[in-house]
């Protein structure tokens, strides 16, 4: 069932009863696996709700709290089959989460990240501008959330040019260069948001470069763009008005879920693909709300096999507008995040860079 989802079925095409039956399936499925395989799942499951019977519905799936990632080591595959551990954004003196992939599944979310990025950037790899530093992929057995989002956009790229120096400062000559060999045809360039705009735009704003050919995928925290009066339809304005470059997507995600990537349409609105969705729940009962009213985010992916990962509660607020309009050509639900849960810690990949970097 996951492969069918993953490699078969209509990345946005389905509709949202259709998705629903294959999706409960599948996770079902993870949730009986996880239960015999990670002994602290089962635990947390029998005390948190769902047990051994089957959900009836994806909503009644088994969530965990995202931040028990923290707390708990929560893995489902022997020891010796982990091939990588990734490492939540955290600010200073804050526990990172902690995430156990095995072979398997990080094939599962490379090709699954590869199905969601191709729609926007066609098969062929880009040149690429990455817009932060080469020292940021040293180690790459135990690997950062920006380490592991650059990495993993770097598959879609090629002959890839690290725009920023170890202190941050843009290598103006470096992307003149660049964008002399490379900007008059299609190019990617990907960075965390607050990274793009404090460190990218700020120092290409007044400089007439013309990036009009880019295609620029960003993700990351809002918090100290927000703070600055930039929101999303800013971002995008005043990256044209400076550059010509128009086609920009931001998508939501994070480490805990890596490949279940929550993409932008060209409605300025998040999509979940085939093979992922969300669910908005009341802060306070954990009921799920109807389309229209803002909660917390859930996320339910079929992707993570070596760890429990498949329902997870995490500590932001959305809202899901619509399901099945099919506005840009996706069907489904479409959301927007509207930031996080109040009291919950600064760990956005750009806002926890934003935290210990200069101001």
């Amino acid at each position: 069932m996951t492969d069918a989802l993953l490699d078969d079925a209509p990345l946005y095409g389905l509709p949202q009863a259709d998705k629903d039956a294959r999706l409960l399936a599948g996770l079902n499925a993870l949730t009986a696996h996880h239960r015999r395989a990670c002994p602290p799942y089962r635990r947390l499951t029998d005390v948190l709700g769902g047990g051994d019977a089957p959900a009836a519905r994806v909503a009644a799936v088994p969530w965990l709290p995202v931040g028990l990632f923290k707390s708990h080591r929560l893995v489902s595959v022997p020891d010796e089959r982990i091939t990588t551990t990734l490492t939540s954004s955290g600010t200073t003196g804050q526990l990172p989460s902690r995430i156990f992939l095995d072979a398997d599944t990080a094939r599962r979310q490379s090709r699954a990240l590869a199905r969601i990025m191709t729609h926007v950037l066609g098969p062929k790899r880009l040149p690429m501008i990455v817009v932060d530093t080469k020292g940021l992929l040293k180690d790459r057995t135990a690997f950062s959330a920006r380490g592991a989002g650059v990495l993993g956009m770097m598959t879609f790229g090629a002959q890839p040019f690290f725009a920023l120096d170890d202190d941050m400062t843009l290598d103006r000559a470096g992307l003149e260069a660049f964008l002399a060999r490379h900007g008059g045809a299609p190019f990617l360039v990907f960075g965390f948001t607050y990274m793009v705009w404090a460190y990218f735009y700020e120092q290409v704003k007044d400089a007439g470069l013309d990036l009009r050919h880019g295609v620029l995928i960003h993700s990351g925290g809002w918090k100290k763009l927000v703070e600055r009066a930039v929101d999303n339809p800013v971002f995008k304005s005043r990256l044209a008005a400076a550059t010509g470059l128009t086609r920009v997507y931001n998508f939501y995600g994070m480490v805990e879920q890596v490949g279940s990537v929550f993409l932008e349409g060209d409605d300025g609105l998040l999509y979940p693909p085939a093979f992922a969705d969300v669910i908005v729940r009341d802060p306070m009962t954990f009921a799920e709300v109807p389309v229209g009213t803002p909660g917390v985010i859930e996320t339910v992916s079929l992707l993570p096999t070596s760890y429990p990962g498949h329902a997870l509660l995490t500590e932001d607020l959305g809202v899901i507008e619509h399901v099945d309009r099919d506005t840009c050509g996706r069907l489904g639900k479409a959301f927007r995040v509207l930031g996080r849960v109040p009291r919950a810690e600064l760990r956005g990949c750009s806002d926890t860079h934003a935290a210990e970097a200069r101001p």
